[in-house]
């Protein structure tokens, strides 16, 4: 064929089509700290309307940004475990009563009467409004607390996120990250033994048909440990560096004292009595585990295949839950009433403006993140 004709196929070949360039995920910690920045934040109040703000800011940046993966679905575990723990805080307090004086009785159950060493404690008796609020408040905000955590797993990428541990926690690291990846396998085998099992006329269920499926599934549980410890230990597994004696003890002493510093200051935190030391206490024991484990890190040998970058969006991910936190931290201390309405005399509770505005500061990153892809984009070949 002539020039012409090779020119003329060149020029009417199809181009490849140009790959879009999507943006690098958030990274899986900023997700964990925005997310518990909004759980501490709901420890400092009782008021249901910011409470439920909180879990509709929560839910809001979940629904627009969570991947489309199997654990980002957790989430709905989240809210329906929160929602029993407020069904079984109000049976709690109906059955068992509650330590709130109140005027105004709902029903009055029949009263079981207990032994002089059961003092305190009662079954049956008055259910009045002001005992089922107080717990409702209490409950509520416990069950705020279990949603943040639930948004949080939801967002952040579990392997990814163990992946961006610190070196002296890899051996912690690995052992999750094998534990995740072996557990949809069981459940499979599970599922295929069972259905062989029913091809062949055989009981799949009660005792027996336990026993005879998971033997099996213990059987090559343990084939596929034994060669996953094989191909680890090929390729040099645990592996360590000479450290010297003293770094070790400083960094066993840095490490145990800081998170001793990061319990006290937390229990701190979250009490009344406790609001003076708890942030200095927390930051100094942040600060000497931060400084232990980067120590511990040193005697590790170990790289990471295109580790997870802490960017200007990582950075506001994070600002935007601590500035909630920090906010309402505030608001605590200037107007307690606002954050902690009274149920004796049992009253409506309020919204308070500027408290709901810092709130609603936790849905910057709906907005600052990239999409997740749709489910049914393809990657041209």
């Amino acid at each position: 064929m002539g020039a012409g004709g090779t020119l003329s196929a060149r020029a009417s070949a199809p181009t490849p089509a140009r790959r879009h360039r999507t943006a690098p995920p958030v990274h899986p910690g900023a997700w964990w700290l925005w997310a518990l920045a909004l759980g501490t934040a709901a420890t400092r109040t009782t008021n249901p309307l910011l409470l439920a703000l909180l879990v509709t800011v929560s839910a809001y940046v979940v629904i627009t940004r969570r991947p489309h993966t199997p654990w980002s679905r957790s989430y709905g575990a989240f809210v329906k475990l929160a929602l029993a723990i407020l069904l079984i805080r109000l049976l709690f307090t109906t059955v068992l009563g509650s330590p709130i004086p109140g005027t105004h009785t709902l029903l009055t159950l029949p009263e079981v009467p207990l032994p002089d060493w059961a003092q305190g404690i009662r079954l049956g008796g008055r259910v009045t409004a002001e005992g089922l609020t107080f717990a409702l408040y209490d409950a509520m905000k416990l069950a705020t607390l279990l949603i943040c955590v639930g948004a949080a797993n939801a967002l952040a990428n579990p392997s990814r996120l163990l992946k961006s541990l610190p070196g002296a926690l890899y051996e912690m690291g690995v052992a999750v990250v094998v534990a995740l990846t072996f557990a949809p396998n069981l459940i499979a085998d599970v599922q295929r033994l069972r259905a062989a099992r029913r091809l062949r006329g055989r009981p799949d269920r009660g005792v027996r048909g336990l026993l005879q499926v998971g033997l099996p599934v213990l059987e090559g549980a343990l084939e596929r440990s034994v060669a996953l410890a094989a191909a680890m230990d090929a390729r040099g597994y645990g592996r360590t560096a000479r450290v010297p004696a003293p770094v070790r003890r400083t960094t066993a002493a840095l490490t145990l004292g800081g998170l001793l510093g990061i319990c006290a200051g937390t229990y701190g935190l979250l009490t009344a009595a406790g609001g003076t030391y708890g942030i200095p206490v927390l930051l100094a024991g942040v600060a000497a585990a931060v400084g232990g484990l980067w120590l511990g890190g040193r005697r590790t040998v170990r790289t990471r295949y295109r580790p997870d970058r802490w960017d200007a969006r990582a950075w506001l991910v994070t600002a935007s839950g601590a500035a909630v936190a920090a906010l309402l931290f505030l608001a605590a201390a200037r107007d307690p009433a606002a954050l902690h309405p009274g149920v004796v005399p049992l009253v409506a509770p309020a919204l308070p403006l500027w408290p709901a505005a810092a709130v609603l500061v936790g849905l910057l990153p709906a907005f600052i993140t990239p999409a997740p892809e749709p489910v049914s984009a393809k990657e041209p070949s």
